[in-house]
């Protein structure tokens, strides 16, 4: 069977090429606004709002500073004086969370945040599915009996807790149960697919509809994927333009102040 299953794994392999590039391309444009609105805000906050600070000096001396011009001032001296030290907190504390996120306990709960996301969990929870599903009906297709499957499989989710569920799963096959009922009881597993896997398994065609329950997964995240992106650039664009309103009011306020002491 060997030719067979080369050529499944190298449409398997391509299946996740092509999917892999689609994620990709869908969060480029809204990774690339997140960019320009931060450049955006730092290059107003370092060059713009200094350029204000003598004209509202009379308005200092009197106390009579919008709170937040004086907030926005603050914050403009800040990124000035301590952008070093910024960056060095921001790789702080990225090297710490890489670090957490290895260990045991940050991987179990970064897995389960990531699933639980409010736009992007449903993608996360996909893309595990379908790779396992792929995976395991691939592989049971070629032969490979139902434990070992599983116990490869586990871990082509990416996912530790949907792992612990395949595993806890993988237990109760050997002690004589059906798949499907420790999936429903995981809570994982989204009911249409384990309702799938349990006709499956009382037709004897479980290879093939692991299979089509991939595709159909797959066919989901693209969705997923177009709504998310449609939903991020709204949200992003309305952030930018609250960002630079706010500047915007904060400059302006005492410009009003002074055009109304000077009438």
């Amino acid at each position: 069977f060997l030719e067979d299953v080369l050529k499944r794994i190298a449409a398997f392999v391509e299946n996740q090429e092509d999917l892999k590039a689609k994620v990709i391309g869908s969060l480029a444009y809204p990774v690339f606004l997140a960019f320009a609105g931060f450049g955006v805000v730092a290059v107003l906050m370092v060059f713009f709002v200094p350029k204000f600070e003598s004209i509202f000096d009379k308005l200092k001396e009197k106390g009579e500073m919008p709170q937040v011009t004086t907030m926005l001032l603050g914050v403009s001296h800040a990124i000035q004086d301590y952008w070093w030290l910024m960056l060095l907190g921001a790789a702080g504390l990225v090297a710490v969370y890489r670090w957490w996120a290895k260990t045991p306990g940050g991987r179990l709960t970064v897995d389960r945040l990531k699933i639980r996301l409010p736009l992007f969990g449903p993608v996360f929870m996909s893309l595990a599915l379908s790779r396992f599903c792929r995976i395991l009906g691939t592989m049971l297709h070629n032969g490979i009996p139902l434990l070992k499957s599983l116990h490869i499989a586990k871990d082509s989710t990416g996912n530790r807790v949907l792992s612990a569920a395949v595993e806890k799963a993988a237990e109760n096959v050997t002690a004589g149960q059906k798949l499907a009922d420790p999936l429903r009881k995981s809570g994982h597993f989204p009911t249409d697919i384990v309702e799938m896997i349990t006709i499956a398994e009382e037709s004897n065609n479980l290879e093939k509809v692991l299979v089509d329950v991939a595709d159909g997964l797959d066919k989901r995240t693209a969705r997923n994927l177009e709504l998310m992106v449609k939903l991020l650039e709204p949200i992003m664009l309305l952030a930018m333009a609250a960002v630079v309103g706010t500047i915007a009011v904060a400059l302006l306020l005492p410009v009003f102040k002074l055009s109304s002491t000077l009438n």
